[in-house]
């Protein structure tokens, strides 16, 4: 039997967990930097960032060398 493609989620290396996992009503998390809401569940392990300070993090790293 074939099974459709589907894509595997990509982790950023900051949270485990994506948007699409929280619950309908389900608060969002805060960013651990900055705390705005980011785009992940409240119940999400880890420190998760949100989507500005995921970006100025993945810049910081990329221009490390």
């Amino acid at each position: 039997m074939d099974e459709p493609y589907r894509e595997t989620p990509t982790d950023s290396g900051t949270a485990a967990g994506t948007a699409a996992d929280a619950a309908p009503g389900e608060e969002f998390a805060e960013c651990v930097l900055c705390r705005e809401p980011t785009e992940y569940p409240a119940s999400v392990k880890g420190a998760p960032l949100c989507p500005v300070c995921e970006w100025r993090e993945a810049e910081k790293s990329a221009c490390s060398g």
